[in-house]
């Protein structure tokens, strides 16, 4: 393991909240990759984040609902929406360990174009659909939960990409504890944001939430596009073709200004 400190991020910032959002059901599929298929996407003001050497990329389906400024009441449909983002992990100088998203896909216009404007984030408008079937839950938790998430990628390019999965929740809830890979994955509270028009602008934003919820997934097929998309090549065969796969249920999110930081 590093010596980056990952646990400064996970504490309650003092800066001003500009959104509330909650994220449920949320499937963290992972892929361990040669870093080298990594960096070059990187802007060079950040480094690739890696555990114990071992890089990674994460497709990551769920829903948000709730989704409003601080200051105003969310409206439906345009607060509640589907979104499968793209990501990886970086840092800053060994400090402020955060993602990298390759994309974003929601279905929601005004959200896609609002958050490629004000948050410089690769947002996509994507025609999206999620069925859960608790008929084999156990009462009180997710445990049992099936999940068919589907997504598809309407504009802007690099189109197509889509997104077909089917999975299931299995074992008790047991959030990450950190000094594992679980934690490094998943427990990320700053994202970073790259405006390379005219002299290259990095920008840094930062969320609030309890620790994820996790439990472990079973996904019983998969069919998507959006990492190939994205100018990476995860595993097709063998044994790392099979995605690490956990689930978490819901979180309540803060959401922080974006900031400047080159």
């Amino acid at each position: 393991m590093d010596s980056i400190d990952r646990l400064t991020p996970c504490l309650r910032p003092q800066d001003r909240v500009v959104m509330r959002q909650r994220w449920a059901n949320l499937l963290f599929l992972h892929w361990e990759v040669d870093p080298a298929q990594l960096r070059p996407h990187l802007p060079p003001e950040i480094e690739l984040d890696t555990f114990e050497g071992r890089a990674f990329i994460g497709l990551v389906p769920f829903t948000m609902t709730g989704v409003r400024p601080v200051w105003a009441p969310s409206v439906k449909p345009l607060s509640d929406f589907h979104e499968t983002n793209v990501r990886t992990y970086v840092h800053r100088k060994g400090q402020d360990p955060g993602v990298w998203f390759f994309s974003l896909d929601a279905a929601n216009s005004i959200a896609v174009m609002l958050a490629r404007t004000l948050w410089r984030l690769p947002y996509h408008q994507a025609d999206m659909s999620m069925k859960l079937d608790r008929s084999a839950t156990i009462s009180g938790s997710d445990e049992g939960l099936s999940v068919t998430y589907s997504t598809e990628r309407l504009w802007p390019a690099p189109t197509p990409a889509h997104c077909k999965v089917s999975y299931s929740v299995c074992g008790a809830v047991n959030p990450a504890a950190a000094g594992t890979l679980e934690h490094f994955l998943a427990e990320r509270y700053y994202l970073y944001a790259y405006k390379s028009a005219g002299a290259g602008k990095l920008y840094r934003g930062q969320v609030h939430h309890s620790s994820y919820p996790l439990q472990k997934a079973d996904v019983a097929s998969l069919d998507e596009t959006m990492i190939a998309a994205a100018g990476v090549e995860r595993p097709l065969s063998g044994p790392g073709a099979t995605p690490l796969a956990h689930y978490a249920s819901e979180v309540d999110v803060y959401i922080y200004a974006l900031h400047r930081i080159v």
